[in-house]
């Protein structure tokens, strides 16, 4: 494919960073530094465009906090004028990263997600007797900044994008090997990672051959008629992988097992003709409405807040055969409420 130019302009126009700014602040108008921002909107808007045309923004330190659901995670949360940055770069960068992914990546994407990416794990669920589940040993933590930009420049020519680009990556992680990692939070993030492993999704699916290969960030399946398959593919990925990305598969959730045994994705095990939340992410979802009605009961929330919550987690759950279960939530919510 041929490489993209004049995107530079389109990103940094003003249009482009108004609506950047709606949709990094969509939830957080009422946050000190998004009002502070909102109220002077043009004067920050004209500031960040001409920074940025003038090639001397620079992003701000990064704030730092871990979270523990689904799982322990540091998330580096960066300022609002940079998510600002990353927006309007994202609106710009996303249709031209979309066209070099495959079909069968999932995240990130319009018309795509968990729940799709579920559904078609289902579909290949039916066709195939043995599935390999398996993803990368730190994955975000491990991205190689010289080989993203690598990436970046095969893609892109335009050189004031990528010069924005580069400090996005170099910006330092606290705690972090330099030239390795992008920051968990960062939208930018998202889109960099979908776009490393897409390299490994094209020498699996256009190279070998591939047909029965998904995935879901790194969270990767791929299905087979036999396990030895699937062991000669693990094989091969592992090498792929070290040598083109400097990556490693995660030992621990490597797994091999008949469709007939369920495939773990995405907080579902999936079954030929069956679809169950899985034991982590139903005591998450019963932990996480207790706390909702212990906030109700206290005042802290209304009974409109509360049932939106709880609708929320149903609509997830109704990917699943979960009808008994939803009906429980359902009632005990409403007889609180």
């Amino acid at each position: 494919m041929k490489r993209v130019g004049d995107l530079f302009d389109s990103v940094i126009a003003f249009d482009n960073l108004l609506r950047a700014t709606k949709q990094a602040a969509r939830g957080k108008k009422e946050q000190l530094r998004v009002a502070h921002f909102l109220f002077h909107l043009e004067r920050e808007l004209l500031q960040l465009q001409d920074e940025l045309t003038q090639g001397c923004w620079q992003p701000s330190n990064f704030r730092v906090f871990e979270i523990k659901e689904p799982k322990p995670r540091r998330i580096c949360a960066a300022d609002f004028r940079d998510r600002v940055v990353h927006h309007a770069l994202c609106n710009v960068l996303k249709p031209v990263f979309d066209k070099r992914l495959i079909f069968d990546t999932w995240a990130c994407r319009t018309d795509k997600g968990s729940h799709k990416a579920v559904q078609r794990a289902q579909v290949f669920s039916r066709r195939y007797l043995y599935f390999l589940k398996c993803d990368i040993k730190r994955y975000f933590d491990s991205v190689d900044h010289q080989i993203l930009k690598q990436l970046l420049r095969r893609i892109i020519k335009d050189k004031p994008l990528l010069s924005v680009l580069d400090q996005i990556i170099d910006h330092p992680l606290p705690d972090m090997v330099a030239g390795k990692g992008i920051p968990i939070g960062n939208l930018t993030s998202q889109y960099f990672a979908n776009l490393y492993l897409g390299e490994l999704d094209h020498q699996l699916k256009d190279r070998q051959g591939i047909k029965s290969y998904m995935r879901y960030m790194d969270d990767m399946l791929i299905f087979a008629e036999t396990k030895q398959a699937l062991q000669c593919t693990i094989n091969k990925m592992e090498r792929f992988l070290l040598k083109h990305l400097k990556l490693h598969l995660k030992e621990s959730a490597t797994q091999i097992a008949p469709v007939t045994e369920g495939v773990p994705f995405l907080g579902f095990t999936i079954f030929p003709n069956l679809i169950r939340l899985n034991s982590q992410s139903l005591r998450r979802f019963k932990r996480r409405k207790h706390l909702l009605e212990k906030a109700y009961q206290s005042g802290e929330i209304d009974v409109e807040s509360l049932s939106a919550s709880v609708q929320s987690m149903i609509a997830h759950m109704q990917h699943a055969n979960t009808h008994r279960l939803r009906q429980s939530l359902l009632l005990s919510s409403f007889a609180i409420g």
